[in-house]
């Protein structure tokens, strides 16, 4: 996992794939890798970035669904 100025990129150690996640994507994994659940993760990105709780969870739950296909995590 290697931090960029827009995001961070992955590299799936098993496969040599690389996935990109924008800002959004690195706060949610960041956030999960410190132990926060999915909805304290979307009440932070909904209080940071001025958005809808329901846009927040939509964002946190689109995040973890292209972690799991990407099988970078369990779904």
């Amino acid at each position: 996992m290697t931090d960029t100025d827009d995001g961070t990129v992955l590299l799936h150690g098993r496969t040599g794939r690389y996935w990109q996640l924008n800002t959004t994507g690195r706060e949610v994994l960041r956030g999960l890798l410190a132990g926060r659940a999915p909805t304290e993760l979307a009440t932070m990105l909904a209080a940071a970035h001025g958005i809808s709780a329901e846009r927040a969870k939509a964002d946190v739950k689109a995040v973890l669904g292209q972690l799991a296909t990407a099988e970078l995590m369990l779904p």
